[in-house]
């Protein structure tokens, strides 16, 4: 009888934590962390992981860090005037950055610097393209190289406390945006 009742509730505790650990995966992976949660992750550029946090000069000469969007939406696009896909995707960027700013989503567009002509040629294309969202100089390729970019363009999307929540590589339309920020919620 005591062996028994031993194994119930050995059996009724594994249950439980159980339960406990799904539902602990389960907020992870649906954008629900709790800031202590925050501080177990690791930094990396894989879904679930931190981004890691960079500073880069803007095209007006201001450090912008991406720490400085903590509790909002963040998605970082790297992009070049060269690239053909980035071309097209730019302006469904500036439309959903227009239609998102006032619900706390931002665009950061990162530029592959050291891979353009000159300065002239970007400071052109965001004119023409009439880019309002912060576009930010990656002059010696570290941040590309930090979060390992191989395709352009790639784009991550920051949940509130900094944590990939999804990575694309290619261009992007505004419906993918879309889905994407409000699988978040």
């Amino acid at each position: 009888m005591k062996k028994s009742m031993l194994a119930i509730i050995l059996l009724v505790g594994l249950v439980v934590y159980g339960g406990y650990d799904l539902l602990q995966k389960s907020s992870l992976q649906t954008g629900q962390t709790k800031s202590t949660d925050i501080a177990n992750l690791e930094t990396g550029t894989q879904k679930g992981q931190v981004a890691p946090d960079f500073s880069l000069t803007d095209l007006n000469g201001n450090q912008v860090k991406l720490a400085d969007y903590t509790g909002k939406t963040v998605l970082v696009n790297f992009w070049a005037t060269w690239c053909p896909p980035c071309r097209v995707e730019m302006p469904h960027m500036q439309k959903f950055y227009e239609d998102y700013k006032e619900k706390d989503v931002v665009i950061l567009g990162v530029n592959l610097t050291p891979t353009e002509k000159n300065m002239e040629v970007v400071n052109d294309f965001v004119r023409e393209q009439q880019l309002s969202f912060p576009i930010m100089l990656d002059q010696e390729g570290e941040v590309t190289q930090a979060y390992k970019v191989v395709a352009y363009p790639t784009t991550y999307i920051l949940d509130a406390d900094g944590v990939i929540r999804e990575k694309f590589q290619g261009a992007i339309n505004y419906e993918v945006m879309e889905k994407a920020i409000s699988s978040l919620n």
